[in-house]
């Protein structure tokens, strides 16, 4: 499998336990009774950064693939791409 497609899934994979412990913050939240305990209130935070690093690395690939590809480009014989 191609690293692209294993970081997509693991993007999208990581997004829906994300969203789930910052559901069950809110619930904590909303029971009352004080403050959450503090495993409760940090857990939405290791996948956020893992969130962070594949974000990042899906959000700089078009521009990476169109660098190469212009740099593959201006390599050639003769200066000019074929069409």
């Amino acid at each position: 499998m191609n690293w692209n497609i294993w970081i997509r899934q693991i993007h999208r994979w990581v997004s829906i336990a994300f969203t789930v412990t910052v559901i069950a913050n809110f619930i904590a939240l909303a029971r009352g009774g004080g403050m959450p305990p503090p495993w409760i209130t940090y857990s939405p935070l290791p996948p956020l950064a893992v969130l962070l690093f594949t974000g990042l690395y899906l959000f700089a690939l078009p521009y990476v693939a169109k660098w190469r590809g212009a740099r593959g480009l201006s390599g050639r014989s003769g200066g000019q791409a074929r069409v």
